[in-house]
């Protein structure tokens, strides 16, 4: 009877099997190494995505041609970037208060140093008009400003041309060896795009300064002209001839010359 009693603890072996597949997925999973590792992939790829953006975008910024034959200091973005950051001609370009100021600052200066001395001390007259000293004083000023706006003209609309221009004219070594290069597409389009924007607005307000100077200078000239310049301190004698009170009288000049005075009395 006893030999035939089944077994009883062979079926609780079965539960076992599904902890043995549980441990892998969870040791890969939460292995810190693994997670820092991968993080540490993660979080390179934007920084190089990045790199190479910024590198693209600035490799897309204009820059010198390389393959242009024309020397640096030749080409017409060089010539354009010197002059705009040069003296005076930085004037033109910038804001048109401080244009204005500088101007004014330059020919008033000019007129109390220079053209007020030289009109007030170089006059000569024995009462000479202090209104028209004035006006060649402020003359003076007006037209060596004139000379410095015509200058600053001049150089803008050198470089204006040679940016609007779709061949640029340069030297190698020197004026003996002049050479013609033609811009290319993409180089004609940057130097026109920045003529028209930069050079042209600057050669407007340079062309209107100069107007204004020269109607100023013109107004000056005018005033000068019309001032009355009638003798002061002048006598006249009976016969309408003007003399110097002090220097000359018909006693003294009978004395002198006695026969220049024959026939008229008072003559001894």
């Amino acid at each position: 009877m006893a030999s035939l009693r089944p077994p009883s603890t062979t079926p609780l072996s079965f539960p076992s099997t599904p902890t043995l597949l549980i441990p892998t997925p969870i040791t890969i999973s939460l292995n810190p190494t693994t997670l820092h590792h991968r993080n540490h992939r993660c979080r390179k790829i934007p920084t190089t995505t990045t790199t190479t953006s910024s590198a693209s975008f600035r490799n897309s910024l204009p820059a010198p041609e390389t393959n242009c034959p024309v020397p640096v200091e030749q080409q017409p973005i060089n010539e354009y970037q010197s002059l705009s950051t040069s003296f005076p001609f930085s004037w033109a370009s910038g804001d048109f208060v401080e244009y204005c100021s500088r101007l004014l600052a330059t020919g008033a200066s000019f007129a109390l140093l220079v053209g007020l001395p030289v009109a007030w001390f170089g006059s000569v007259g024995a009462d000479p008009e202090p209104f028209k000293r004035l006006l060649c004083a402020a003359s003076s000023g007006i037209l060596v400003v004139t000379l410095a706006v015509v200058r600053m003209y001049l150089g803008w609309a050198y470089v204006g041309n040679r940016l609007l221009s779709a061949t640029v004219e340069y030297e190698e070594t020197g004026w003996y060896d002049g050479q013609m290069w033609v811009k290319t597409a993409e180089v004609l389009a940057r130097d026109r795009l920045l003529g028209s924007f930069s050079v042209k607005p600057a050669l407007s307000r340079l062309k209107y300064t100069l107007v204004t100077l020269a109607v100023s200078l013109f107004v000056c000239i005018i005033c000068m002209v019309n001032i009355d310049e009638s003798p002061k301190g002048y006598a006249t004698s009976e016969e309408g001839v003007g003399v110097i009170p002090g220097v000359y009288n018909d006693e003294s000049a009978r004395s002198f010359e006695p026969d220049a005075f024959c026939g008229e009395p008072g003559i001894p």
